[in-house]
């Protein structure tokens, strides 16, 4: 039998989900691993008497991990950006393993991290074993894309927009209510949670740096159920989606609300649930789903990291110098077929307007809503679905359109899956 001891940072929802299916598994993970954990002590700001901590010593300092000689790793489960990078570096350079579920610091500071005695399982989709699929399950493969849902807060929301036809403030009070999203749910609806596992995604499937600044980033603010009942007329849902996607020019990494067809399998992941598609040289397209947050669901990967640590299970860490010839592409030189809703006065020959700017950019036409205005105070949306156009052309086009004295608010664009 093989042991380790840990020492847990920070005492939330997480390092509980830890505490609790170390405790409840304990011989199934013994039998399974030949591994035994000792929890030795737990460090937190502030005591939690409700929560067992299975023996172990408690210190209201989280630095004071580095200093206990019978620690072996470190699971860094505080959250955070500084005092978490702090902790981590202190780990390595202590000689102390760490396993972290902190996608920020990963996404942010990863590449001055020592990455061969550093586990993250758990930054990225939960329960999912993602990282461990590129890693090893994978590793023979060539990726060309990897792309999905990565935040179950905007799953959660758009799902029961569409299901319910509730709007985005009011689904948002209710997943803060039921904890799905922070009382600032800024780094979710507005995208920066999902880029920060994007970036690990890329850096794991493509060779690059942690580069998160390169990401072009959405959220969800602005889509409405006027633009779910579109999407859903055209034959698609609308989700948000991290998007990943090499091609002779570049790296594409992306993450915005996107049109998925209903005859996907991502476009019928609803609720909390995450989901990656993997598309590469030999496996072909493979789909990894399941619970991408919460206490034991995130708990599950932290442990399988703690596991294979203790194991010494070879790690596969990619260098990120081999593929620095692949530039991350700016949004502007991306293509995407594109869903464009035009809010406009509903008089003669403004289809004819819009269609004709479209076509002096050579953007083509895919189908074509437009209600009657009359019974919307003579106002109308045109709703278009474009074929694949380069987003700079788009960019001009839709610049063009805003300008028209017919055209009465922004227009709505949503980016469109690609065919990968």
């Amino acid at each position: 039998m093989k042991a380790i001891s840990i020492g847990i940072a920070g005492l939330g929802t997480v390092a509980q989900g830890v505490l609790t299916l170390l405790a409840a598994n304990r011989s199934l993970i013994e039998q399974r691993s030949g591994v035994s954990v000792d929890v030795v002590r737990v460090a937190s700001r502030s005591a939690r008497p409700d929560v067992d901590l299975q023996g172990a010593d408690f210190s209201t300092d989280v630095m004071d991990l580095l200093s206990d000689s019978r620690i072996d790793l470190i699971v860094e489960l505080i959250g955070g950006e500084t005092l978490a990078k702090q902790l981590i570096v202190g780990a390595l350079s202590n000689g102390k393993a760490v396993v972290t579920a902190n996608k920020a610091v990963i996404a942010l500071y990863g590449n001055e991290l020592s990455r061969q005695a550093l586990r993250f399982e758990a930054a990225v989709a939960g329960a999912i074993p993602i990282i461990h699929a590129l890693q090893q399950g994978l590793v023979a493969n060539r990726f060309t894309a990897v792309s999905g849902i990565i935040n179950g807060t905007c799953n959660y929301m758009l799902s029961a927009m569409e299901e319910e036809g509730v709007g985005f403030d009011e689904i948002l009070e209710r997943a803060q209510t039921l904890g799905y999203a922070e009382a600032d749910p800024t780094f979710d609806v507005d995208g920066i949670d999902a880029a920060h596992k994007l970036t690990i995604l890329m850096a794991l499937a493509f060779g690059t740096q942690f580069e998160f600044a390169k990401v072009y980033v959405e959220g969800i603010r602005a889509i409405t159920l006027t633009d779910i009942s579109y999407a859903a007329e055209l034959g698609y849902r609308i989700k948000h989606l991290g998007i990943l996607r090499s091609n002779p020019d570049g790296i594409e990494a992306r993450v915005h609300p996107t049109l998925v067809p209903h005859g996907e399998l991502v476009a019928h992941v609803n609720g909390v649930l995450n989901a990656v598609q993997v598309v590469s040289d030999a496996a072909g397209k493979t789909l990894f789903s399941g619970p991408g947050a919460g206490g034991a669901a995130t708990a599950s990967a932290v442990v399988a990291d703690i596991v294979g640590t203790a194991l010494n299970a070879d790690q596969i860490v990619a260098d990120p110098v081999a593929n620095m010839s692949k530039v991350i592409l700016p949004v502007e030189q991306i293509s995407s077929a594109y869903y464009l809703r035009i809010p406009t006065r509903d008089e003669p020959g403004v289809f004819a307007e819009v269609t004709q700017i479209l076509s002096s950019h050579n953007i083509n036409i895919e189908a074509v809503i437009q209600k009657d205005g009359h019974d919307h105070g003579g106002f109308v949306d045109i709703v278009i679905l474009t074929q694949e156009t380069p987003e700079a052309r788009m960019n001009e086009a839709l610049a063009q359109l805003e300008a028209l004295a017919t055209v009465t608010a922004p227009v709505m664009r949503i980016r469109v899956a690609p065919q990968d």
